[in-house]
């Protein structure tokens, strides 16, 4: 669906909401167009209120979550993974609880042949089921290493979630991936769609139930700093970004800065729109989250549909873009 027809749609349900609203928006719609109406709009996502508001039945016990419906969470300390599902009271449920082989060496992974089983958020690329015996049945490929750990200049691969040897004998304790006994692995297959799950993998007890409070604020920051990107504001959307900032492909703070600048000089008219929008916490990571969404961008001279990932540092007002993708 174009980003026209999504905001078509949605002046639309205003419009049944709330007659006393769409009786305004109407008059402003009369006397200045289309576009001032949009930037109203636009202005009202940027506000804490309007977030609050929307996130008081809204499951935060992982923290903003629109398009994961299992969660799974690794305790390195207890070594246990354990699958969480979104059921139909739009809750995360504790579903099972496996015992697991974590890595040999305790802490978080820094490099290739640590023996250490990383800590981070996580997505499974793939599944595989045709392997050497030692890792059973089949295993899911994690996504390790992500961009916040290229960010820290951390390495390696090959972090996966897999079964037992089904020929020969080993000891209690993986190389870095996670392993869990035969039948867990097919269980675990059955009940998740890799597409939509979220791997949690932590030092001890994953933390749950996310401040509200806090996330509406990290709401309101994502949503100003859409609204610098799509008015053109250079400095405001400057200002959303660490002067440390590396995107992921390497380029720095200043040449982002030259490159974004060309850019909004062009004083483009822009639509971004995003949804499947998750604010999730970084485990063992004081104020760092990492934001995803799916984005849709338009103008009259770029088109781009697809994902986004920014890794940044919360300061309980507005939000520092440390890396994104």
């Amino acid at each position: 669906m174009s980003s026209k027809k999504i905001f078509q749609l949605i002046i639309l349900n205003l419009l049944m909401i709330n007659s006393v609203y769409a009786d305004s928006m109407l008059t402003q719609y009369r006397q200045t167009g289309i576009i001032s109406l949009e930037k109203k709009l636009d202005l009202g996502l940027t506000k804490v209120e309007y977030w609050d508001k929307y996130l008081e039945n809204i499951d935060t016990s992982f923290g903003f979550i629109e398009s994961y419906s299992s969660i799974l969470t690794c305790n390195k300390e207890n070594s246990t993974l354990s699958i969480y599902k979104y059921d139909k009271n739009k809750s995360f449920t504790l579903e099972n609880e496996y015992n697991a082989f974590t890595g040999q060496v305790m802490g978080d992974k820094v490099k290739e042949g640590d023996l250490k089983t990383p800590i981070g958020l996580y997505s499974i690329t793939k599944k595989i089921s045709k392997l050497d015996s030692f890792y059973g049945p089949l295993a899911f490929v994690t996504s390790y290493p992500n961009i916040y750990d290229r960010l820290r200049g951390k390495d390696g691969s090959g972090i996966w979630i897999h079964g037992l040897p089904t020929k020969q004998q080993r000891d209690e304790y993986t190389k870095g991936c996670i392993a869990i006994n035969n039948p867990n692995i097919q269980s675990l297959d059955k009940s998740i769609d890799i597409s939509n799950t979220l791997l949690i993998i932590s030092s001890s007890e994953t933390k749950k139930n996310i401040s509200k409070n806090k996330l509406s604020r990290i709401l309101s920051a994502l949503y100003k700093w859409r609204y610098s990107w799509i008015y053109n504001e250079t400095q405001n959307y400057m200002n959303f970004y660490s002067q440390k900032f590396t995107r992921h492909d390497g380029m720095n703070y200043k040449k982002f800065k030259q490159y974004k600048t060309r850019i909004f000089n062009k004083k483009e008219r822009k639509q971004i729109i995003f949804n499947n929008i998750n604010i999730i916490p970084y485990p063992n990571q004081e104020n760092v989250f990492q934001i995803t969404f799916k984005e849709f961008y338009t103008s009259s001279s770029f088109e781009f549909e697809g994902n986004k990932t920014l890794m940044i540092h919360f300061n309980n007002k507005n939000f520092t873009i440390l890396t994104e993708k």
